[in-house]
């Protein structure tokens, strides 16, 4: 592959992911920071005399019924059971959180705000489409990377900074990563 088309390439991809890339860290950084955003808890509604079932596989046809006798109009795309509990997903948007009690099971709908969504996002829990435009820009962000690194290591002007920022970058993850 000739360096112009590598070149090419670093850049067209860069290019394209630079707003995601700066979203990501924008929202994950907040969130380090302690800005985690909020979840607006709305109405519950309780229907009694049932619960949750373990039965991972049929879950999402319970929870479809259970929002359906609650009189609730929901539009997810599947359910993601954790115990006692539930939520339907994108979690990145309007949900439900149905949980089990003594008596029955309680829904209580759930509102995220700009970061929380953002958060939501960052974790991998929005939309099915934007699951993949996650998983495209994994593989694109270590194309980025390595094609960044591979420019710099050929270009005899830049090779033993590239060498040097690289291997403490390297070992400043590694010690912090290991304390």
């Amino acid at each position: 592959m000739s360096r112009k088309l590598l070149v090419t390439i670093h850049l067209y991809l860069a290019a394209f992911f630079a707003p995601i890339i700066v979203i990501m860290a924008a929202s994950g950084g907040l969130y380090l920071f302690g800005v985690k955003g909020e979840m607006t808890r709305g109405d519950s509604i309780v229907v009694a005399n049932v619960q949750l079932t373990k039965d991972s596989a049929a879950l999402d046809d319970q929870v479809r019924t259970l929002l359906k006798q609650a009189g609730i109009d929901a539009d997810f795309e599947y359910v993601k059971g954790r115990g006692n509990e539930a939520q339907t997903r994108p979690t990145s948007r309007d949900y439900y959180q149905i949980k089990n009690l003594a008596d029955g099971v309680e829904i209580t709908a759930m509102s995220p705000d700009l970061q929380a969504s953002l958060m939501e996002l960052h974790k991998g829990h929005g939309p099915s489409l934007y699951k993949w435009l996650e998983k495209a820009f994994a593989a694109a962000l270590i194309l980025i990377m390595l094609s960044g690194l591979y420019l710099g290591l050929q270009s005899p002007m830049l090779k033993q900074k590239t060498m040097v920022l690289s291997g403490a970058g390297l070992l400043v993850f590694v010690v912090l990563a290991l304390l």
